[in-house]
C-alpha cells in the first residue's frame, strides 16, 4: 500500500439508481491507476445488473439495455476488478456514493478491498475555495482541464477525476512546500474545518 497520495486507484461507477440498499446495482465501472503521479493502468467494463434499467438512467448515462444485454454479470466484472485493485488506496469524486456501491458489489461476491478511501470532492472544498461549486464538470472547467468526452461514463469520469486530483496535489505540495503529499495528510484534510485548513497545511 502506498503512503503517497499520488499513488492510488481512481474509480467511478455508473449505477441503476442511488442506493444499493434499495436494490440498485452497478452497470459500469471505470478506474485509473496512478503510480507516482502517472497513469499506469486502466480498467473499464459494463456489467449486467440482471434487470432492465430505467429510461432515465439510459438517458443520463448513455448506457442502454441493449448495451447491457450481452455483457458479464456484476459478479464476473467485480471479480476482475477486485483482482485489478489489489491493495491500492482508492479515490473517487463524491466517494461516499462509489464506496457504498463498491462495498455492496464486493460483498455480493465475498471479496473486499484493503486500501483506504478518500474523496476528491471533500478535498476540493478545502483547497479550491473559489470554485463556483465542487461538481466534477465544474472543477474540470475551473482548473482548465481539456475535456472532450462524455461525463457520466465511468472511465471518462475516472480519467477526469485523476487529472483533477494531480492538479490538486500540486496545489497542496506548494502549500506545504514539499513534493511528497502523504495519504495521511489527505485523510486529515478531508475532515478539517475550512477555517483550520491553512493552519493544518502550515504545520504539516
Amino acid at each position: 500500500m502506498h503512503e503517497n497520495a499520488n499513488s492510488l486507484v481512481v474509480l467511478d461507477f455508473e449505477t441503476t439508481g442511488l442506493s444499493p440498499n434499495q436494490g440498485d446495482r452497478a452497470i459500469e465501472i471505470g478506474a485509473v491507476r496512478i503510480v507516482d503521479g502517472k497513469v499506469t493502468d486502466k480498467f473499464q467494463s459494463l456489467m449486467n445488473p440482471g434487470f432492465r434499467i430505467s429510461g432515465f438512467i439510459e438517458q443520463y448515462t448513455g448506457i442502454s439495455n441493449q448495451m447491457l444485454a450481452n455483457v458479464g454479470s456484476c459478479g464476473e466484472v467485480m471479480t476482475q476488478f477486485a483482482d485489478f485493485l489489489g491493495d491500492d488506496n482508492l479515490l473517487a469524486h463524491n466517494a461516499s456514493f462509489d464506496q457504498k456501491f463498491l462495498n455492496a458489489e464486493l460483498n455480493n461476491i465475498n471479496r473486499k478491498y484493503f486500501g483506504q478511501f478518500i474523496c476528491s470532492l471533500l478535498v476540493s472544498r478545502r483547497i479550491n475555495i473559489d470554485a463556483p461549486n465542487h461538481k466534477l464538470g465544474t472543477l474540470i472547467r475551473y482548473k482548465n482541464i481539456p475535456s472532450d468526452g462524455a461525463f457520466h461514463r465511468a472511465l471518462f469520469d475516472a480519467e477526469m477525476t485523476a487529472k483533477l486530483w494531480l492538479l490538486m496535489l500540486d496545489d497542496i505540495e506548494e502549500k506545504i512546500n514539499h513534493e511528497f503529499v502523504p495519504f495521511a495528510l489527505i485523510q486529515k484534510l478531508s475532515k478539517t474545518a475550512k477555517s483550520d485548513v491553512s493552519k493544518l497545511l502550515t504545520r504539516w
